[in-house]
C-alpha cells in the first residue's frame, strides 16, 4: 500500500530546473533509499515531500505530492499538520540548545500539549522509540548539545518521534558519524518501520543495500529508475544506475 505518491514532480529554483517530471510510489512501513551523486536532486526531493522547500524563496513547485491520497500542495492543505505528519530528520545532528526533556517536549507543547504527566510518558515513549533512553533517562535535564554526535542524532530522531509522525524524512542521517553510532542509526531505522514510513538519503551504497526496501537511483533532478533494492544493485535496468552502484560513475 502506497503512503504517498509523487507525480509529475518539477521544482525550479529561479529558471533553473532542480527537479524534473519525478514519479514515486513511498509504500508503507518500507524504508526507501534515494541514491545517486552529488547534486542530483536527492535532498530537494526529500524536502518538497513535507514542503521544506517553501522556507527557500524563489522555490516554485509543479505537479502532486499526494499523502494518504490527498495533495499537500492543494493551498487548503495544512503544512504545520503536514510536518507534524512528515517528520524531518537532517545530515547534521541538530538538537535544540536546551535539555534533552526540553528538545523531546518542544513539538508536542506546540501543539498543545501542556499535561506534565503526559509530557513524561511521551518523553519516555520517544527517547525509547529512538533507543536511546537508557543513555540519557538520568541526564534527561542536561543540555542536548553536551553528548555525542551519535546520541544527539538519536535525541533528534526522538523529537521526531515525540509528535507521533507517520512518515520519517532522513536527509543523510549517518554522514557525520562514526561507524559505530552509524550502526546503531541503521539497526534503530530497520526497528523504526514496523510502525513509520521512512525515506532516507545516503551516499552510502552499503547503507542503502544493508536497510531499505525500495531504492531509486536520481540521476540530474530526475529519478532515472526505483526497484526493490536488491533489484537495483544486482539488476539494474540502466547502465548509469549500475555504473553508480558498482563504484564506476563518473
Amino acid at each position: 500500500m502506497n503512503k504517498m505518491e509523487i507525480k509529475d514532480l518539477d521544482l525550479y529554483y529561479g529558471n533553473f530546473q532542480a527537479l524534473k517530471k519525478c514519479n514515486l510510489d513511498i509504500r508503507e512501513n518500507e524504508i526507501t533509499a534515494f541514491i545517486g551523486p552529488s547534486g542530483c536532486g536527492k535532498s530537494t526531493f526529500i524536502k518538497s515531500l513535507n514542503r521544506m522547500n517553501d522556507l527557500i524563496e524563489g522555490c516554485r513547485i509543479e505537479g502532486t505530492v499526494l499523502l494518504d491520497g490527498e495533495n499537500v500542495y492543494d493551498p487548503n492543505y495544512n503544512v504545520n499538520d503536514l510536518r507534524r505528519r512528515v517528520g524531518m530528520v537532517f545530515q547534521q545532528p541538530n538538537p535544540f540548545p536546551m535539555s534533552v526533556y526540553d528538545n523531546i517536549t518542544y513539538g508536542p507543547k506546540t501543539h498543545g500539549i501542556k499535561d506534565k504527566q503526559k509530557l513524561d510518558e511521551i518523553v519516555e515513549r520517544s527517547l525509547k522509540g529512538a533507543a536511546i533512553w537508557d543513555e540519557v533517562k538520568d541526564k534527561i535535564n542536561r543540555n542536548a548539545l553536551s553528548f555525542s554526535g551519535g546520541q544527539q542524532q538519536r535525541i533528534c530522531i526522538a523529537r521526531a518521534l515525540a509528535v507521533e509522525p507517520e512518515v520519517l524524512l532522513m536527509d543523510e542521517p549517518t554522514s557525520a558519524l562514526d561507524p559505530i553510532s552509524t550502526t546503531k542509526i541503521e539497526d534503530l531505522v530497520t526497528e523504526l518501520k514496523e510502525k513509520y514510513t521512512i525515506v532516507m538519503v545516503t551516499h552510502n551504497m552499503q547503507q542503502a543495500s544493508r536497510v531499505s526496501d525500495r531504492t531509486a537511483f536520481f540521476l540530474t533532478g530526475e529519478i532515472l529508475e526505483v526497484n526493490d533494492t536488491e533489484q537495483i544493485f544486482t539488476n539494474p535496468q540502466h547502465e548509469e544506475t549500475e555504473r553508480y552502484v558498482t563504484g564506476r560513475f563518473g
